[in-house]
């Protein structure tokens, strides 16, 4: 179900209060990372609690397709035989990211400085994104990148035969930029340099460093300094997934919005390039707890305490950005039933997401009753109070996940019930999202079954 089939409408209705224990699936950066890291490692790498995610699983296929074997053992259990840095074989085949970004950008830039050529393809939102931010910088080692007009896929990347280390500084805050540069520095010789003027989520350089490599990270004139050794022998691992705190996010803020809630969601990532919603919803007033912190997989993690919370609007600081890029629909949902107005600023990223997402959710908010306001980098929300949305809306969601599961908890505390028109993309990220959220006590159905 990643957006290819028939579409299937889903409708929340106004739910009673959510209890209960909310396992979200692992996390889906941290997901796609392991299985490309043990595909370039030497040895077996184990991976305990994956997101068996449309997404991540078409990660999977490419990392057989570059001949990494990948076996899956049971729910969450995989391991990957890895070829090494600059071992990557030639695929016969296109490779076919679904509906990830996230795993298209990074396999481009792992093959980028190996002397093989690639043919990637993706669902219909994915051909509609950017690919430019990666094949300029990839363009620098000595690849070449052939794509449809406005660099999009699909696209054909020939990588360097006698790649070049690069110096290179974002233009934009982009985690999967500066990793697909790394990722490509990792067979070329000597150091390859990323700057960042905003750090962006860092389970690319913490991951890279528990697999052997010499990476080096500073705060310098210039920005926040990445520094890769390249041609490094990275030695398989075990590799335990924490849960994602993007999908932590769904049940969370729907716990906060329906009166009553009280619940627990375990083990959920507080890297602090990740966390920045939660910092964001403690400040509209919600009641958050983190209990039993601790560091799983080298990441942190902590258990969240939820209840239900009268909430209020905010100015959220535009340096907030990165670290909450993915929940700003989420976030734009929980403003809505909030007292007062919510300022969300430096968000232009959402325009070139699975959709543009600041358009998405203005469009479906005002279709519910709720005024909007937005400019090319800002989306304000004039809140309506607790359980003041009226609802009543068929939202559409763009063949993007996250769309479809924000306007899915708007419904569960609005007047009247929310629908979007096609369900089905949710499994990219989220495969478990809707059997989680009746667990709970949400009223949740498919128009179709």
């Amino acid at each position: 179900m990643s957006g290819h089939g028939t579409p299937i409408k889903m409708t929340a209705r106004k739910s009673g209060p959510l209890t209960g224990e909310a396992e979200v699936p692992g996390d889906k950066s941290i997901s796609h990372r392991a299985l490309i890291f043990g595909a370039l490692s030497v040895g077996e790498t184990k991976i305990t609690g994956l997101l068996e995610g449309e997404d991540v699983l078409d990660t999977a296929r490419a990392m057989r397709a570059f001949g990494a074997e990948v076996t899956q053992h049971g729910p969450g259990e995989w391991s990957v035989h890895g070829v090494g840095v600059g071992g990557f074989a030639e695929p016969e085949q296109v490779i076919d990211c679904g509906n990830s970004g996230t795993g298209v950008r990074l396999i481009m830039g792992c093959m980028a400085t190996s002397p093989i050529t690639a043919t990637f393809t993706g669902d219909a939102s994915l051909r509609k994104r950017p690919m430019g931010r990666i094949t300029d910088p990839i363009a620098l080692f000595g690849a070449q990148a052939y794509g449809r007009a406005g660099g999009r896929l699909p696209m054909t990347v020939v990588g360097a035969a006698d790649p070049v280390p690069v110096r290179y500084a974002t233009p934009m805050a982009s985690a999967q930029v500066k990793s697909a540069v790394l990722l490509a520095g990792l067979n070329a010789p000597g150091q390859t340099v990323v700057i960042e003027k905003v750090p962006t989520r860092d389970h690319t350089e913490r991951m890279l460093r528990g697999f052997g490599a010499d990476v080096r990270v500073e705060e310098t004139s210039e920005g926040h300094v990445i520094t890769l050794q390249g041609q490094p022998e990275l030695r398989a691992q075990e590799v335990t997934v924490p849960r994602d705190p993007s999908s932590a996010a769904f049940p969370v803020c729907a716990a906060l919005l329906v009166p009553g809630s009280d619940i627990l969601v375990p083990g959920v990532s507080q890297n602090p390039t990740r966390n920045g919603l939660f910092t964001t919803l403690r400040e509209m007033g919600a009641d958050i707890t983190f209990e039993n912190p601790r560091e799983e997989g080298g990441e942190p993690v902590a258990d969240l305490r939820v209840r239900y919370s009268e909430l209020h609007g905010i100015e959220v600081p535009p340096e907030r950005a990165s670290s909450q890029i993915d929940e700003y629909p989420v976030l734009s949902v929980v403003a809505a039933n909030a007292r007062g107005t919510t300022v969300m600023r430096g968000v232009h990223e959402l325009r070139v997401k699975e959709s543009d997402r600041i358009d998405a959710m203005a469009r479906g908010l005002e279709a519910c009753g709720v005024r909007i306001e937005e400019d090319e980098d800002t989306l304000i929300v004039h809140g309506m109070g607790p359980g003041g949305v009226p609802g009543g809306a068929t939202c559409a969601s763009h063949l993007d996940h996250r769309i479809a599961m924000s306007f899915l908890i708007l419904g569960m505390a609005a007047q009247n019930p929310v629908s979007v028109d096609d369900g089905t993309p949710i499994a990219t990220s989220f495969p478990i999202f809707e059997g989680l959220m009746r667990g709970l006590g949400a009223s949740l159905e498919r128009a179709n079954r």
